[in-house]
């Protein structure tokens, strides 16, 4: 007598297809049910929560580009308001980096703002004023709110329309590529107050301690300008003090180069880890 052989395979095909189709049968009369309840909910109120510290928007800014007060969504029907459109409004907002809007069976509709947040604050040489955020998108300033962060002013020839839009020239690349260094460390963080860009579109570094400044040039190999600044900073300027130079140059990568202070009136000397090999204005660095 033969046996009969189940193909197993082929039945359990059937058995996941008919577990999808209950599944999805669910789903529809779950959402036929959801859209029927909510034809006959009204909005009750509307919830804005905006997290963080920095208000460049507040909630009754929202409540103005949403026309909240002018009943506009209190007291109609769900149904009837479009919340793919209200996340619409407020992404056009240049302070607001996402918005998402979402309604309940109650009645509330809840609207959550992520805020942009500045890292830089921009004055170009065409009396521009603008902030670039941690994504390198400008934005305008604000009068709800002044955010404390890294200034450049000079040279900047990087234009501002008055809208959201991301940096296009290199020195304005090059600066924002060296703020974000600078905050990654705190000792830099702290030292550093403002960057200027001369006419050569060179970064000059203005720091809270000391009358000089550190001529960066462009963006190349930050590391390794910041570590022979470190070097500098603890071995040279602690023998003959914060005042002896009003440049410290460290464009180059194996070498900081100082030019002395004239106003000082007494006489500086250079300082720095092998002194027997010293050039007149020149502090070699070794790693």
């Amino acid at each position: 007598m033969f046996k009969r052989i189940v193909n197993w395979s082929g039945w359990k095909y059937v058995f996941i297809s008919f577990a999808w189709v209950i599944t999805l049968g669910g789903v529809v009369v779950l959402m036929s049910f959801i859209e029927y309840k909510k034809s006959g909910v009204i909005c009750k109120d509307v919830r804005i929560y905006i997290p963080g510290n920095q208000y460049f928007i507040d909630k009754k800014e929202v409540e103005n580009i949403l026309q909240v007060s002018s009943k506009n969504l209190m007291g109609r029907k769900l149904e009837d308001i479009n919340i793919h459109e209200l996340e619409k409004r407020l992404n056009a907002n240049p302070f607001i980096e996402s918005a998402k809007v979402y309604e309940d069976m109650d009645g509330v509709i809840s609207i959550e703002i992520s805020q942009r947040s500045p890292v830089m604050r921009v004055m170009n040489q065409f009396d521009q004023d603008f902030y670039v955020d941690q994504h390198g998108i400008k934005i305008p300033l604000s009068d709800n709110f002044t955010a404390n962060v890294l200034a450049a002013n000079g040279f900047i020839e990087e234009p501002f329309g008055d809208k959201i839009d991301t940096l296009h020239t290199s020195i304005a690349k090059d600066l924002f590529k060296t703020v974000q260094f600078i905050r990654a460390d705190s000792l830099w963080s702290a030292q550093i107050a403002q960057i200027y860009v001369n006419q050569d579109h060179e970064m000059e570094l203005i720091p809270r301690v000391g009358s000089h400044r550190i001529l960066l040039g462009n963006a190349d190999s930050l590391d390794v300008k910041f570590k022979n600044l470190k070097i500098f900073y603890k071995k040279a300027l602690p023998l003959v003090g914060w005042d002896a130079y009003k440049t410290i140059n460290v464009k180059y990568a194996n070498q900081v180069i100082g030019i002395k202070n004239d106003n000082l009136k007494r006489d500086s000397t250079k300082a720095a880890t092998d002194t027997s090999k010293l050039k007149k204005d020149t502090i070699l660095i070794k790693h």
